[in-house]
């Protein structure tokens, strides 16, 4: 009788997705190492010392990977979903929507890892029509304006979590809800200092 309850249990479990693994998968990453980073960076180069943007696209794009990260209060204000480039221009790329793949050249469609600065405020055609340009910071992003990598907003993107399904995919920009947009520019206008934006995976 006991084997036959633990069965039932055990299976139950698995059927859920609630075993060890799921358990696992489900663990929020633990982003401090990259916070004290970014605080140390933003000090250094004269950045907005009362928050930075951390995008993290290791995450599902389905959930939210978009944080704004508070350094007064040590926590996260505000998360929400981002897109991830497509990174299939002259290639057959089938996990695209599971598997974000990285690219700093011409025309990848790809997204590009590393630290931006969040520059100067222009007129967008997507979304509320707005955009930020991204200066990139490292190697691996140095292109960004050449490619127009902005940070802007588009009207298909949903405003809270999604999953299991995805979010659409961009031609490399990290782009927001037309909500989550407004929240970010009012924000951005606020502050007299470069903000650093972040992405790693």
């Amino acid at each position: 009788m006991i084997q036959r309850t633990l069965l039932f249990v055990s299976l139950y479990l698995i059927s859920c997705g609630e075993g060890p693994a799921a358990v696992k998968n489900n663990k929020k990453r633990d982003y401090a190492t990259f916070h004290k980073e970014a605080k140390a960076f933003c000090k250094k180069e004269k950045f907005n010392e009362d928050y930075y943007f951390l995008v993290d696209l290791s995450v599902h794009s389905g959930k939210n990977r978009f944080y704004i990260y508070d350094f007064k209060t040590g926590k996260i204000s505000d998360e929400k979903l981002v897109t991830h480039g497509s990174c299939d221009a002259g290639q057959v790329n089938d996990t695209k929507w599971e598997k974000v793949k990285f690219s700093n050249k011409d025309n990848s469609h790809c997204s590009s890892k590393g630290k931006y600065k969040i520059g100067k405020r222009d007129s967008s055609t997507w979304g509320i029509k707005i955009k930020y340009w991204l200066h990139g910071l490292e190697e691996t992003n140095s292109n960004a304006v050449d490619r127009i990598i902005v940070l802007h907003s588009w009207s298909a993107i949903s405003n809270t979590e999604i999953f299991p399904k995805y979010t659409p995919l961009s031609w490399g920009c990290p782009a927001v809800s037309d909500d989550f947009m407004k929240v970010l520019d009012k924000k951005l206008q606020k502050t007299n200092k470069p903000v650093l934006l972040w992405i790693i995976d």
